[in-house]
């Protein structure tokens, strides 16, 4: 997932974005208004994320509660099971985000403003749930110390290190997404032309990728990931001009293929073996109500969702996002087997115990080292 970024679009929409010459100097840039809508939107999807690790699965969680998610939540089980496609609307809010944040700046900046918003709360996260998981009281047990210590780099998964955050593997897509985007667009300097390239370029490799089986251009061009992050950038196209029909193609396109992906990945035929059965056309639905929703927002329609409380779920979504799954099993556990508070009780306030717990390290460790990490990776030598 990407981490919260203020949503400031530097160019309005319906400008000239032909030929990716800059506005004129004698025309001002003017500060557009943060798409409060677009940080409710990332709390929706980390709370289906939430839902799926408390309630539409088993594993660990299964421990926390004593007895299968089925067997505590027996009708709200089979929905919670979807949040795991919150994921994939997080990819489609990050390529609409980076490619915004990236358009008309340096590549020093771009890798500045993006190592600042991921690495405080990552660390953090990294280090509490670490600390947790090492008491004595608590039952999972934690990596070993090397491991922890890879955890910090982010490149846990191609070290085949054990991770810390069960969540991180998204991250790792990000981190991915990142290098194509910033060596293909963001190096040479982002035009529209570039960036329709880079969206067609990349959706005809993936597609050859999987085509061919070939491990190691899977892994840098996964395809299974790529519609969503190629959809969220040709909805900031629209979102420059709604009238580019180049970039309507793109979003269609991509969804196409993202809701293939995300069918192939989460449909199987009715199996009580399973945990759950979803339904093909449910995941078409959420899929495509995820793009929907960024393509809403990108074109104005839920303007009057300026609230600013919705500023504050912005930020608090990467923190809740990265402390929410470990953290939450040992909650469950105190909450509903030592306490006896029932499921749906313990359910609330896990969600809120790491709301606040996501609060405290959005004021404690990223308001404090963003800016200084920021200034550190872009000041001059």
């Amino acid at each position: 997932m990407t981490a919260p970024a203020p949503i400031l679009p530097k160019h309005a929409p319906g400008a000239d974005t032909t030929s990716g010459t800059p506005p004129a100097a004698s025309a001002p840039a003017r500060a557009r208004p943060r798409l409060r809508a677009l940080d409710g939107l990332r709390l929706i999807a980390a709370l289906m994320v939430a839902a799926y690790h408390y309630g539409g699965r088993d594993g660990e969680i299964a421990q926390a509660w004593g007895s299968s998610p089925a067997d505590q939540f027996p009708t709200a089980s089979e929905w919670f099971a979807y949040g795991c496609l919150g994921v994939q609307i997080f990819f489609v809010i990050s390529g609409f985000v980076i490619c915004m944040s990236g358009w008309g700046r340096p590549l020093r900046s771009f890798f500045a403003s993006r190592a600042s918003r991921l690495l405080p709360a990552y660390w953090a996260a990294i280090v509490l749930v670490t600390a947790v998981f090492a008491l004595p009281v608590v039952t999972y047990a934690a990596v070993s110390p090397s491991d922890a210590l890879v955890n910090l780099t982010m490149l846990q998964q191609p070290l085949g290190a054990d991770r810390v955050l069960g969540v991180c593997w998204t991250l790792w897509a990000e981190l991915r997404f990142y290098a194509l985007f910033a060596l293909c667009v963001v190096m040479p300097g982002a035009t529209r032309a570039r960036v329709v390239l880079f969206c067609a370029g990349w959706t005809l490799a993936a597609a050859i990728t999987e085509a061919a089986n070939e491990p190691l251009l899977d892994l840098i061009l996964m395809p299974e990931y790529a519609p969503f992050f190629i959809g969220g950038i040709g909805i900031y196209l629209l979102h420059r001009d709604r009238r580019d029909v180049t970039a309507w193609g793109i979003v269609g396109v991509s969804w196409l293929i993202g809701q293939h992906y995300a069918v192939k990945g989460l449909w199987h035929a009715p199996n009580p073996d399973f945990f759950s059965y979803r339904s093909a056309s449910v995941i078409i639905a959420v899929v495509t109500a995820g793009f929907a929703a960024v393509l809403l927002i990108a074109l104005g329609y839920l303007h009057r969702a300026d609230w600013r409380w919705l500023t504050v779920a912005g930020a608090l979504t990467y923190p809740f996002y990265l402390v929410h799954e470990h953290l939450g099993w040992v909650t469950v556990a105190a909450l509903h087997r030592k306490l006896g508070l029932p499921s749906y009780a313990t359910f609330a306030l896990t969600v809120a115990a790491m709301l606040l717990l996501a609060w405290l390290l959005h004021r404690l460790v990223e308001q404090r080292l963003t800016p200084l990490i920021r200034t550190a990776l872009t000041r001059s030598r």
